[in-house]
């Protein structure tokens, strides 16, 4: 297995203003430095590096400047991070049309992967159709992803109609689209993430890492929180898969550098 890191770290993550009236234009952003955080994760010792598609649009007029700091770093894009509401259908075309551009930028940069979240809470509650359209747009992200040449994945996250085991189940027969499992948004939304992994172990294409600590809550890097990564690594190998694992901290009171460096010594005594 590869070991990446995901740049959020360096400035954690908002959606672009100009969103607010233009759906299109809604990246998720990271307000930091993607040369720092890109040779900070290199020196921690990383291969490759996560990117929100709003970071790679700053490069879509410039893209020798991002190669170059990839190059130097000696560091590889491997995927590329988006998301939606996906359940309206009126902005749906908007939606759609942004993420194809992720994923054209993704491909532009030598990324493997997309990664998407999402699926909207409505104030009046969720519906089963709400999943049926989710269903149905996840499998148009992930025809948007093959025809760029790469691999799209769903990231059950926290705040989405899909963060309890029993919305990943829900979700999960309605979409062809790869599965990210993100360990302590898993936790968080109450399941036990080594179980899930060998629930689903041949969706898996993708896969985040981040500790957790419920009380008070805290995303933590890893070793630091409730998490048992033994088993969770166990049940990846258990799954196959045997590619990239990609640390990620939303935010760490710290040095970023340093958090990365942390999961980078945890994860060199947990892995051969």
């Amino acid at each position: 297995m590869k070991l990446g890191y995901c740049t959020i770290t360096w400035g954690g993550v908002v959606g672009h203003p100009v969103g607010v009236t233009s759906v299109k234009d809604l990246f998720y952003l990271t307000h930091g430095s993607m040369d720092t955080a890109v040779k900070d994760i290199a020196a921690a010792g990383y291969q490759g590096v996560e990117m929100f598609d709003g970071n790679l649009a700053h490069y879509e007029d410039n893209p020798e400047q991002l190669r170059g700091i990839l190059e130097e770093a000696g560091v590889s894009l491997v995927s590329v991070y988006t998301g939606a509401n996906f359940i309206y259908a009126d902005i749906l075309p908007d939606e759609l049309h942004r993420i194809q551009r992720a994923a054209e930028l993704a491909a532009t940069f030598g990324a493997e992967r997309l990664v998407v979240g999402g699926g909207a809470r409505r104030a009046a509650g969720t519906t089963d159709e709400d999943y049926r359209r989710l269903g149905e747009a996840l499998d148009r992200v992930t025809d948007i992803a093959e025809a760029a040449g790469l691999t799209a994945t769903y990231h059950p996250h926290l705040t989405t109609i899909v963060e309890s085991p029993d919305e990943l189940e829900r979700l999960m027969p309605l979409t062809r689209i790869g599965f990210c499992p993100d360990t302590a948004h898993l936790a968080a939304g109450g399941a036990d993430p080594a179980a899930v992994i060998r629930k689903y172990p041949e969706r898996i294409r993708h896969v985040h890492l981040k500790d957790l600590r419920k009380d008070p809550f805290s995303f933590l890097p890893l070793g630091k929180g409730e998490l048992d990564f033994p088993d969770i690594v166990q049940a990846i190998k258990e799954s196959g898969y045997d590619s990239w694992l990609m640390v990620e901290l939303d935010e760490y009171d710290g040095n970023p550098r340093e958090a990365a460096e942390i999961s980078r010594q945890y994860l060199e005594e947990l892995l051969p």
